[in-house]
C-alpha cells in the first residue's frame, strides 16, 4: 500500500506533487476537529463517531482516517481547547484592556467546560489511564488566568486579593448552575456579576 493511501500525505515515490494532499489533509483534519468540538459542546451526552461524521458531511471512514479511535478524537479536541485558553489569554491581553480581556476569557473557559461535558465519559477514562495529564492542564490554565489577573491588578482594574484558584472555582460554579449553551443568558449574567466582584472597591 502506498504512503498516500495510508495517510493522504505522501505518494509512493515521494515526489514534490504530493505536498498538496498533505495540506488538504491538514485542512480536513482541522475542519473535522472544529465540527467535533461544536457537536461535543452542543450535546448533553457523548455523540457517536458516526453522528460527528454526519455533522461534518463526510463518511465515517474519513473521520477514522484522521482520528482512528474515539480517544484520539477526544484528545485532539481537549488539547485544542486548552491551547485556545492559554493562547487566548495572551491574545486577548494584546488587544484589550485587562478587565475586558478577563471577561472574554471567561467565555472561552465556558466553551471549554461545555466541550468537556460532551465527551466526559471518555475524557475521565483517559485521565484515569494517564493518557491525559490533567494536573499539567490545570497548571497551564491557572497560569493563563494569573497573567490576566496580574495585568488587571497592574492597571488598577482588578482586585489584588483574588487568586487564579478563586476565579477558577467561581467559574466552575457558574457553569455548573448555568451550563452552556442551554443557559447562555444566565451564564452571561453570572459572569458579569463575577466581574463586578473582581473590581477593586471604590
Amino acid at each position: 500500500m502506498s504512503d498516500h493511501n495510508i495517510n493522504g500525505a505522501r505518494s509512493v515515490s515521494g515526489r514534490a506533487e504530493a505536498r498538496p494532499p498533505r495540506a488538504d489533509a491538514a485542512r480536513n483534519r482541522e475542519q473535522l476537529l472544529a465540527v467535533a468540538t461544536r457537536v461535543f459542546m452542543a450535546t448533553g451526552k457523548e455523540p457517536s463517531m458516526r453522528a460527528i461524521a454526519q455533522e461534518a458531511g463526510v463518511g465515517i471512514a474519513t473521520l477514522y482516517r484522521h482520528f482512528p479511535t474515539r480517544e484520539s478524537l477526544v484528545d485532539a479536541v481537549y488539547q485544542d481547547q486548552v491551547e485556545r485558553l492559554t493562547a487566548g489569554a495572551r491574545d486577548l491581553l494584546a488587544e484589550l484592556p485587562p478587565a475586558t480581556a478577563t471577561r472574554r476569557w471567561m467565555d472561552l473557559f465556558g466553551d471549554w467546560i461545555a466541550t468537556k461535558n460532551g465527551m466526559l465519559d471518555t475524557l475521565l477514562a483517559m485521565i484515569d489511564a494517564g493518557e491525559i495529564a490533567h494536573a499539567r492542564t490545570r497548571t497551564e490554565l491557572l497560569t493563563a488566568l494569573t497573567a490576566l489577573l496580574d495585568a488587571g491588578r497592574a492597571a488598577g482594574d482588578l482586585r489584588a486579593d483574588v487568586t487564579a484558584e478563586d476565579v477558577a472555582a467561581a467559574l466552575i460554579g457558574v457553569f455548573t448552575v448555568a451550563p452552556r449553551p442551554a443557559s447562555e443568558a444566565r451564564a452571561a449574567r453570572l459572569l458579569d456579576l463575577l466581574m463586578d466582584g473582581l473590581r477593586p472597591p471604590r
